[in-house]
């Protein structure tokens, strides 16, 4: 998916917007009346299945890595304030989470899908918007713990201010927390953003997305499997993908697992 989105403009055949009526439909080459100029087949509006595959994850790998950057940058500085401060700021921080979280995160983004203009900025703010309370609620139970060890009761009478604890203290020791969470949220970012354009509230064309190819695709799923099984294929694989990353992150950067 990264080598896709990345030299994604040299490996398409054709241009994933590019429409050709008389080839709409065609099945994949190892099919009757496929042909090698269009290995996977093309869609309802003759455009290459394989081309858009390929400009689709470059559209998954732009959402997730601004919308886990910005959100996990979001919620992990909200977690160490609610953690390290206490008190009444650590109960409206998380009081403001737990009502967050108790509200369906596709309601929400559909009520600020519709409110925002539609497209790929809106799509990556209303993730933000969702999932930084993840990372808040984890980072705080980290900080509540790191803060009571001698490194940073020492940092304080050595005269740091509360930046320095944060970025020189907190950050090195919570960052393979944030890198394990980030990498699981990978699949669920992705599925969340095909989820929205599906439902025409996210990515709009001319622009491509597997989620988009999934909404054009819904009323030809009896006579072409390709047009809506392929862009589901690759969603389930990239979703398993970083999963596994994510599960094989934790297990390297967890002592107790990584003995066993």
């Amino acid at each position: 998916m990264l080598i896709a989105a990345i030299f994604g403009a040299w490996l398409m055949p054709h241009d994933a917007s590019q429409m050709n009526l008389a080839a709409a439909l065609r099945p994949p080459a190892w099919q009757a009346g496929g042909t090698l100029q269009h290995l996977l087949g093309t869609d309802n509006l003759g455009r290459d299945i394989l081309s858009r595959l390929i400009a689709g994850a470059r559209t998954a790998a732009i959402v997730a890595a601004y919308a886990i950057v910005l959100s996990g940058a979001l919620g992990a500085l909200i977690g160490m304030i609610a953690g390290y401060f206490g008190g009444i700021v650590d109960a409206i921080i998380m009081r403001i989470v737990d009502i967050q979280m108790s509200i369906p995160s596709l309601a929400l983004a559909l009520v600020l899908a519709a409110v925002l203009e539609q497209g790929l900025s809106t799509v990556i703010i209303v993730i933000i918007v969702t999932y930084w309370t993840w990372y808040a609620r984890i980072i705080r139970g980290e900080i509540l713990s790191l803060k009571e060890r001698d490194f940073v009761a020492l940092a304080k009478v050595a005269g740091c201010g509360t930046p320095t604890i944060f970025l020189r203290h907190f950050l090195p020791n919570i960052f393979n927390t944030l890198l394990v969470l980030a990498t699981l949220q990978v699949g669920q970012v992705i599925l969340f953003e095909a989820s929205l354009s599906f439902l025409g509230l996210g990515i709009q064309a001319p622009d491509v997305s597997w989620g988009l190819m999934l909404s054009d695709a819904r009323g030809y799923i009896a006579n072409a499997w390709w047009v809506i099984t392929l862009p589901g294929i690759a969603i389930m694989l990239t979703c398993l993908a970083s999963n596994l990353c994510g599960d094989w992150l934790r297990d390297t950067f967890d002592p107790m697992r990584r003995q066993a």
